[in-house]
């Protein structure tokens, strides 16, 4: 804390003085409250490391919901120039393009209030969920390269969605740079089972209610309007993805001594991106984010059918679906002029400003829409890419409200009983695969969402548009 230089009520640059080796400064996103809980672990360590990496162009970045991770903080951005600079998996993680999707319904909150119970009930049937689990719709080893290289493109083709969905998708949910032949067998095999699944930890089905709006204008090109029913997907590439972190972690390490790159912590291992083990992993990677698009896409043709059988309509928009763990090639302006660099994204959000070219024709007036989810029984937000992230943050803002204790330390806190107590008396009612996987995703074990947000807003980064509320929640 001593040695954090205070820029602003919401910005702290860490010097390179902080530590010997740092080749730029760190710069942390937080409020007074919020920095407290990030310097109370190893984030501020982990910006320093990943300060001293070939390549960076500025600063080593952490959003208000950073805390300490494998390598890079979670929350951590860092953008490096492709031709000197580094690919690291841990500034990726191991739940690469684990993400948000959110789904308007046409049906406000009194209308799905006597529906709620029996809606969960069938999602949780129809939408596999838990550590592990398999998935109804198995692939064959050709469809699984299918999936890799073709992400949503590949669901909608095969009657998962519509073609209007996939303008709706970050990179209309297809990495065009994929290519399954560096994506090993391991990884394709227990990606085979398991597309169309939940997963455990902090991925969550939620069915919630529009409380709040903000912003009218962006409101209304989102489609969202007050007490409007919607349904939140959180979920990423699963065991898959995991094992293309896995496989290419063990390559990089390999690599260092290859390219002679001395690092501060071995969990940072790192190639040059312009190497034939960086290329690899790029493209690996990117096969691994579109398995994420087509099961976040998947998911939703489930929901949609729940809400058919249900409630008689199945005419769920799919607002937006972004990515938080990812790498990807972007185009920037920086002292040496416009600029294409590789951007680091370790549980934070792509969040592009009004008339950026890469946001979709129907959003562009007003921007990219952002989706924050909160911690089970904490409201979510929706917000809109603002002009400062593409000056400051290379165009990203925060994920979520991230940890705040361990899982173990959370599952030790209460019991899944006196936590389904109450969360029943906010109005949420919940469906879990396991107890304990409740217990250590419960409110209590994550930073204050609204801090995170309200950082976020005044720093011009992303800017607030709707807030959302749960009143249904699946967890694996």
């Amino acid at each position: 804390m001593a040695k954090l230089e205070m820029i602003d009520t919401y910005r702290y640059r860490l010097p390179k003085t902080y530590r010997e080796g740092m080749r730029v400064d760190g710069k942390i996103y937080a409020n007074e409250k919020l920095l407290r809980a990030i310097t109370a672990d190893q984030t501020l360590d982990q910006v320093a490391n990943v300060a001293m990496l070939p390549g960076l162009v500025s600063e080593s970045i952490a959003m208000p919901d950073a805390h300490q991770g494998y390598g890079f903080c979670i929350g951590g951005v860092a953008a490096v120039d492709p031709d000197e600079g580094v690919v690291s998996a841990g500034g990726v993680g191991f739940d690469i393009n684990c993400g948000v999707r959110l789904l308007a319904t046409p049906f406000d909150a009194k209308d799905i209030a006597p529906y709620v119970d029996r809606l969960l009930d069938e999602l949780f049937k129809a939408v596999p969920c838990g550590t592990g689990k398999e998935g109804t719709r198995k692939l064959s080893g050709r469809e699984i390269d299918d999936v890799l290289e073709h992400g949503a493109h590949w669901a909608v083709r095969n009657g998962y969605g519509e073609d209007n969905d996939l303008n709706r998708i970050e990179e209309t949910g297809k990495l065009r740079s994929a290519d399954a032949s560096k994506v090993s067998d391991r990884a394709k095999q227990r990606g085979i089972k398991q597309l169309g699944t939940l997963g455990s930890g902090n991925h969550f089905l939620e069915i919630q209610v529009v409380d709040s709006l903000f912003d009218d204008e962006a409101a209304r090109a989102f489609g969202l309007n007050k007490q409007q029913v919607v349904v939140l997907i959180h979920t990423g590439s699963r065991g898959l993805g995991h094992q293309v972190c896995t496989d290419y972690l063990d390559i990089m390490q390999r690599g260092l001594k290859k390219y002679n790159i001395s690092l501060p912590d071995r969990q940072l291992a790192c190639v040059p991106v312009r190497s034939e083990e960086g290329d690899g992993y790029l493209k690996a990677m990117a096969g691994a984010a579109n398995f994420a698009f087509a099961n976040r896409q998947m998911i939703t043709h489930w929901t949609r059918n729940v809400f058919n059988h249900v409630m008689k309509s199945g005419d769920l928009r799919l607002v937006y679906d972004v990515a938080h763990n990812i790498a990807k090639f972007e185009n920037y302006k920086t002292a040496k002029g416009e600029r294409e660099l590789l951007v680091h994204r370790k549980g934070a959000t792509r969040a592009f400003p009004r008339n950026h070219p890469d946001v979709t024709d129907e959003y562009r007036s007003v921007g990219q829409p952002v989706l924050i989810p909160g911690s089970m029984g904490t409201s979510s937000y929706v917000l809109a890419g603002g002009e400062n992230a593409m000056v400051e943050s290379y165009g990203s803002t925060c994920h979520g409200a991230g940890r705040a204790m361990s899982r173990k330390k959370a599952s030790r806190d209460i019991t899944a009983n006196e936590l389904l107590k109450q969360l029943k008396q906010k109005g949420v009612k919940v469906r879990g695969a396991s107890k304990r996987g409740l217990t250590e995703e419960q409110p209590d074990a994550y930073k204050d969402v609204e801090s995170v947000v309200d950082v976020v807003h005044e720093a011009g980064l992303s800017r607030k548009v709707a807030r959302l509320v749960p009143i249904g929640v699946i967890k694996g």
